[in-house]
């Protein structure tokens, strides 16, 4: 088995990498399954001069660097690039190729793998919309951040005026010729995998799996008391992830706060990558905040459910459809509640008052109200914990995968 990412979890500790590491970890300690690990260098990894394929990593893992990405077709450009990555498949012989990604490594991937390992069988999982959406897959409008429900050539070129709707045309035919030579698809979600079918790819080459969370064996962790009522925020300090959203909700709760009950927001996370501007404002309104805000700045992944412990529900606002944020299997893993957006992978994975709550996306006001009541009666969220789903595990998901992998095998190529 050859598991590809966009990146090394050692450099980016993203979903989909993270996601695509464990799998081949996981992969790796079963007994007769020779696993190997590739990923793109992005912009921290520099190859030795001479080469596109290098082991910084391990015996195992290879790190492949590619200078001349165009992000517009998700083409590799780079000289001899894809000559070494057949090179690399050549020699490896996998049966299966699982892709987490192509970003980074080019659409053209699936046909260098054809070309190296004919027999070989690939696996896509998706983790956005990348395809979809120019704008980084997130399928959210120009300038607006207004929600996008389809792509049209017309659509698509109004928010990005200096491509025609021919541009948008053509990058469709030239993305799906590359993804047809899937033998499968993989979608964390019911909702994306039905947004790529709209897109045009074959319907019967879809299961739905849940990327699954390590087996942290950790003893579940008894709620603190709800005085205050704590509510965590972890991930991106990013506009789509609702920080600006959970400010705007912050100020409603400064100026109305709860009746008799007490709510604290907890906000882990970092904003270092975020634009100056973005930056600059978030700090001033957490300044502002302060009385019902508290900022606890960056956390390792391996922190996280140790943190969420602390809390009493965790805060999922993101303002774009999102798949299946890590933050809500990191959530059930930690058995804590989860208050998110109505749309998306959020909703089909929170199940509105059985696993948390949800509120009207992208609505400020609608979240301040729910957390309003919840604060005035806490035990609506002990009710909640009692009954909540238990976290997806890396087992189950590599089942499902090994039996994909199985019926795709038994296929006529």
């Amino acid at each position: 088995m050859l598991v590809f990412s966009h990146l090394h979890p050692a450099v980016s500790r993203g979903g989909a990498e993270i996601a695509a590491y464990q799998m081949y970890r996981a992969l790796r300690a079963m007994p007769g399954v020779t696993a190997w690990f590739a990923a793109g260098a992005g912009a921290r990894l520099q190859p030795p001069l001479g080469t596109h394929v290098f082991q910084p990593f391990g015996a195992d893992e290879f790190v492949l660097g590619n200078a001349g990405y165009d992000s517009w077709l998700h083409s590799a450009q780079a000289p001899r690039f894809g000559e070494e990555l057949r090179a690399l498949v050549a020699e490896l012989r996998p049966d299966v190729v699982h892709f987490h990604h192509y970003s980074g490594l080019g659409v053209e991937a699936m046909l260098q793998v054809k070309q190296a390992a004919p027999a070989a069988r690939i696996v896509m999982t998706l983790h956005e919309y990348l395809a979809i959406c120019h704008h980084f897959g997130q399928m959210v409008t120009r300038p607006n951040l207004d929600l996008c429900s389809r792509e049209t050539p017309r659509d698509c070129a109004r928010c990005f005026p200096e491509r025609s709707e021919n541009d948008f045309f053509l990058r469709k035919m030239y993305l799906q010729r590359f993804l047809r030579l899937v033998d499968h698809f993989i979608a964390p979600s019911r909702f994306l995998a039905d947004r790529y079918i709209a897109w045009g790819l074959p319907a019967e080459r879809f299961s739905v799996i849940e990327n699954g969370q390590p087996e942290h064996g950790a003893p579940p962790v008894p709620m603190p008391p709800p005085k205050p009522l704590v509510v965590g925020f972890f991930g991106q300090l990013s506009m789509l992830k609702g920080v600006g959203l959970l400010l705007d909700a912050a100020e409603e709760l400064r100026r109305r706060p709860p009746r008799g009950g007490r709510l604290r927001i907890e906000i882990w996370g970092d904003a270092s990558n975020q634009p100056p501007e973005l930056r600059a404002e978030v700090e001033r309104r957490l300044q502002e905040s302060r009385t019902v805000v508290g900022f606890n700045g960056p956390y390792e992944n391996s922190e996280a459910i140790r943190l969420m412990q602390r809390c009493h529900a965790v805060l999922v606002p993101s303002i774009w459809w999102e798949n299946s944020p890590m933050v809500i299997q990191e959530a059930f893993a930690a058995r804590r509640p989860v208050i998110c957006s109505d749309i998306g992978g959020m909703a089909e994975k929170v199940r509105d008052g059985v696993d948390g709550f949800h509120f009207r996306a992208r609505s400020a006001a609608a979240l301040a109200e729910l957390l309003r009541g919840l604060a005035e009666e806490p035990e609506r969220v002990l009710e909640v914990q009692e009954r909540m789903a238990g976290v997806s595990g890396i087992g189950a998901t590599l089942r499902e995968v090994l039996a994909k992998y199985q019926g795709i095998a038994l296929r006529t190529p």
